[in-house]
């Protein structure tokens, strides 16, 4: 049995907001699933995290990871 989008609409609308944003969550995250770019992505982050084990670079606070791009930037 198919809904039709109008009636889904209308219910989804009447959720409480904290579903609608956990709903809104899955339905971007559905759109957004690629394989290729989620294994580029892990790799990188393995990546990264071996460098940081190594000692070759170190954890950044995210509000001096945003200031240092923000520079860039400006």
């Amino acid at each position: 049995m198919t809904i039709p989008v109008e009636v889904l609409e209308a219910e989804v609308l009447n959720l409480p907001a904290p579903l609608r944003s956990r709903l809104l969550d899955k339905l971007i995250a559905s759109l957004d699933a690629d394989p290729e770019w989620e294994e580029a992505w892990a790799t990188e982050a393995d990546r990264r995290e071996a460098k940081i084990a190594a000692g070759e670079a170190s954890w950044l606070p995210g509000d001096q990871a945003l200031a240092r791009v923000r520079a860039k930037l400006a």
